[in-house]
């Protein structure tokens, strides 16, 4: 097991012929991401998610999450994110006087690798908070876009493995990747990408670009709203409410 692959053995079959081969699958573990945060001067810790993920950018993935919550908005709100109790749980601690809104912590305690919606507490849970329209100025070329998919292929290390990693990336105007996470969960390789330009302070990336391994799902869109991205791109079509 390499962390993001897993070695196992499988009978490929050809006609009547039947072989036993090794062949690699792609890693799914729970994560439980803990959030510390301090209300009238007492620390308290939540457990805002437990999510299946791919081992790898555990850091990345829970910032990427707290900021698509609207849970945090800057690298100053946070003052560490550190794994603890082994390798399948990360703690992010927010700096004393961050406001939490209780109420948007509110999540079943379990989501699945293919959908960031599926454990929202409430329908009012799906609005985005504290982001605005973005600009439609954005512009990239036509030739630099259709080359995203095939140089996105290409970055995918661990799909080559498995056949069966989703993933996502940043790009800039001139269709060159920026940022690539995979996962098995396509919203969780989303989350990466954010945490990736949240640590290195560029939200939001309103100069940047999206690309998704995926369909344009609404969760999809929605994150790609609050991480300041105009533009969402995807190798499969969008969804009636991602349009919306």
């Amino acid at each position: 097991m390499t962390g993001r692959s897993q070695a196992i053995s499988v009978a490929k079959m050809r006609g009547d012929l039947r072989e036993s081969v090794d062949d690699r699958v792609a890693v799914e573990e729970p994560l439980e991401i803990r959030l510390g945060y301090e209300i009238d001067g007492e620390r308290h810790t939540s457990s805002v998610s437990i999510t299946m993920r791919t081992p790898g950018h555990d850091e990345d993935l829970a910032a990427g999450f707290l900021v698509s919550e609207s849970i945090i908005r800057s690298p100053g709100d946070v003052a560490i994110i550190k794994p603890c109790n082994g390798d399948n749980t990360i703690r992010v601690e927010l700096e004393a006087g961050v406001d939490v809104d209780l109420d948007r912590l509110q999540r079943h305690f379990y989501t699945t690798s293919s959908c960031g919606v599926c454990g929202k507490a409430s329908l009012d849970a799906l609005h985005a908070v504290g982001v605005e329209a973005l600009a439609d100025d954005t512009r990239v070329a036509r030739d630099a876009l259709i080359r995203l998919p095939g140089n996105l292929r290409q970055a995918q290390a661990t799909f080559a493995e498995t056949g069966g990693l989703h993933a996502a990336a940043a790009f800039n105007s001139y269709g060159e990747l920026l940022i690539v996470r995979e996962d098995v969960g396509r919203h969780n390789a989303v989350d990466k990408v954010i945490g990736a330009l949240f640590a290195a302070g560029r939200l939001p990336a309103t100069e940047l670009g999206l690309m998704v391994s995926g369909r344009a799902s609404f969760e999809l869109m929605q994150k790609a709203l609050v991480a300041g991205m105009p533009m969402l791109a995807a190798i499969s079509a969008p969804s009636s409410l991602a349009v919306d």
